[in-house]
């Protein structure tokens, strides 16, 4: 009885470490996939690269590790990671005028690809925010139609929204981040407008000042 006991005990021992030790992957991860993201609106597309090829390794090398021990937790403990990396995969490409990649193309399941790809409209509006402030009205405005195309395109998966809840969620804010992104860049047009007018006027006076 007490060698079985211990036995049971080590094996339950050893499951707790394998657990943590993924998880803690998990982490390294999804840090890999957001330095990526950061990387990507620094510019630095190279070094999001070799992030994100990191991090897909990881990936991989978790899958295995599941795959062989099935009792340890499900799949389903990588969809952080796996969101985050398609999140980042997705912007690097629209940054850098890829094709965007899918889900198969990734290695990561469907659902964590979709999750993923709504979160892209938060980025987006990072860079029609950044655009906005540095003078690059069209590019806020190209955000900005990606966001909407991002958001139409999910909205309309008609079974995917009635089976993942998280996902509805996630349109749900994307909808808010459009509104939002469109009162900002419409605030913004308004006042490049009201300062041509001033510019046209300032110029008028000037020639009727020079004028008399």
């Amino acid at each position: 009885m007490s060698e079985v006991l211990r036995r049971a005990q080590e094996e339950i021992r050893e499951a707790y470490e394998q657990k943590n030790e993924l998880m803690r992957a998990v982490r390294r991860t999804t840090k890999l996939a957001k330095r990526a993201i950061f990387s990507i609106h620094k510019g630095k597309l190279d070094e999001a690269r070799k992030l994100l090829d990191e991090a897909r390794k990881e990936l991989a090398e978790m899958r295995a590790f599941l795959n062989a021990r099935p009792g340890v937790a499900s799949i389903n403990v990588l969809g952080p990671a796996f969101q985050e990396y398609s999140e980042a995969e997705v912007l690097l490409a629209i940054v850098s005028g890829s094709d965007i990649p899918g889900p198969d193309e990734l290695g990561v399941p469907p659902s964590d690809f979709l999750l993923g790809l709504a979160d892209v409209v938060g980025e987006l509006r990072r860079r029609a925010l950044d655009a906005l402030k540095s003078g690059r009205f069209r590019e806020a405005e190209a955000c900005l139609e990606l966001m909407e195309e991002i958001y139409m395109e999910l909205i309309s998966l008609d079974e995917a929204q009635a089976i993942l809840s998280e996902l509805r969620r996630k349109c749900d804010i994307a909808r808010r981040l459009i509104e939002a992104t469109r009162g900002d860049i419409s605030v913004e047009a308004r006042r490049l407008s009201l300062e041509k007018a001033l510019g046209r006027l300032e110029g008028l006076l000037k020639k009727l000042g020079g004028g008399a």
